[in-house]
Order: C-alpha cells, then structure tokens, then sequence
C-alpha cells in the first residue's frame, strides 16, 4: 500500500496497483467474515458485479479458512430484460466468478426477467429484511453511482430498499467501455437496484475502484460534497466504510493535502 487516508469517516487506501488493490480488499473482506463469523451462527453478504470487482472476487474465492455454507449472499443490481443466460446480466456475472465456486448457505438472486419489477422489488427487500447485510462489496460507476443508483435517481432517505430505475446515458455508455456490451444501443435502458439506504445499512462497506475511468468520480466523491449529486458520497458517512483505489483511480486526488 502506498497511502491511507481518511475522508470525513471514510478509510481510503491507495495501492501500488490494480492486483494488490483487489488482493489487499480480499484479505480485509476475508479478514471481516472470519470475524463476524466467529460471533454469529450465519452471516448475510450483498455483492457488485462489474469488471472492477474482478480482482478482488477472484483473490477471495481463494481466501482459506471461511465457512462459506454460512454466508447468505445477494447481488445489488440487475438488468431488466436481458435473456436469462445473457453473460452481461449481473447474476449470471457473480454466478461464474463467485457463486458456483464457493458453497454458500445459500444465493439469492434478482429476477430480470420479472413479468411485474414492482412486485420483484418487494420480494428481494422482504428477503433483505430478514437478512440484514452485514458486509456488503461494491464498487463506484464512472458517474459516481452506487448500485443502479444514478445521480437523477439516487436518494439518501429513499424509504425503499429495492426500486426499478432507469439507466443514464454516463451509466449505459460505461457498460460498453467495460466490454461488456458492443454498442450503447445493446445496454438495456432499466434495472433493478437495491437503493442507497439499502446498501448503506451493511455494517460493513468495502467498496473497490481501480481504472482512470474512475478518477474523475473518486476525486468528486472524496474532494466535492457528500450529495446525491455523486451518489458515493455518501459512504464518507459510514463508520465502517473503506475504499480500495488503484493509481490510476487516484491519479486526480490531493493526496498530500492530506
């Protein structure tokens, strides 16, 4: 690690790279879950799905000592109307990488291909009400989104836990630039997304961002308001909150200010 600093409540460390950023967040996210673990019978885990999370699940899934069958796990967000075996949905994402390799207790999925996304909504927050999060891993959009948590739709006092949401343009355009779609016209424009109270209420938060995709979203985040302006503001709020940041997700920082 070549930085740590603190933002308002907010832990941020900056790595000499991309696979020691998501090696170090792993051995934090493992380090927690052991811990919890030792004190509660099961433990409930809410994930991101995105390129930018690759690192980090790929160093977890190799974390030893974890009784994953007794880890309840959610993902945050999911296209509506992708077919259900399209590689770009979020679930079918997390199933290759996370959920097929490790024997959860048990994995809770949203359903994108829902006939009714209100009455989806309402099934996946009762679910998320009787297991509150205790760790949730998420990620930063290039728009400073949270989840599906667009600056036109995020809302810090949302008094939903899940809620159909429309795709920005910033939101859709970086799907292409992940590679995960060709062309912005094959993004699907909704989705479901757990909101921000939702993922605000995990006890923990591990949130990793590499790529200079990102910069200009972490320097706004950390340096501008906390406003739903820049939805990820806001984890400068939470007391067990930490940022994992790459050099080139930090490249626009003022870190020696600090």
């Amino acid at each position: 690690m070549s930085k740590e600093l603190k933002k308002d409540l907010l832990t941020v460390k900056i790595y000499q790279n991309r696979a020691e950023m998501g090696a170090a967040a792993a051995d934090d996210i493992a380090d927690k879950i052991r811990e919890i673990l030792g004190r509660k019978e099961e433990i409930n885990m809410i994930f991101a799905a995105a390129p930018s999370q690759n690192e980090m699940l790929d160093s977890l899934t190799s974390e030893q000592g974890i009784d994953w069958n007794r880890v309840n796990a959610f993902h945050m967000d999911e296209y509506l109307g992708l077919p259900a075996e399209a590689p770009q949905g979020f679930g079918n994402f997390l199933k290759e990488r996370l959920f097929h390799k490790l024997n959860f207790r048990s994995v809770n999925y949203l359903d994108g291909q829902s006939s009714d996304p209100e009455a989806e909504c309402r099934r996946y927050a009762s679910l998320l009400a009787r297991h509150p999060a205790d760790i949730v891993c998420l990620g930063v959009g290039e728009n400073g989104h949270v989840a599906f948590n667009d600056p036109p739709v995020a809302d810090f006092q949302d008094p939903r836990l899940v809620k159909p949401v429309r795709l920005d343009p910033v939101c859709r355009n970086q799907q292409v630039h992940d590679g995960c779609f060709q062309k912005l016209e094959d993004v699907p424009t909704q989705a479901l997304t757990l909101t921000v109270p939702a993922l605000f209420r995990g006890r923990y938060l591990f949130c990793v961002v590499p790529a200079s995709t990102k910069a200009k979203a972490v320097r706004r985040m950390l340096e501008g308001p906390i406003e739903e302006a820049c939805p990820a503001s806001v984890l400068r709020r939470h007391a067990h909150a930490v940022l994992y940041l790459d050099p080139e997700s930090s490249s626009l920082l003022d870190t020696e200010a600090e």
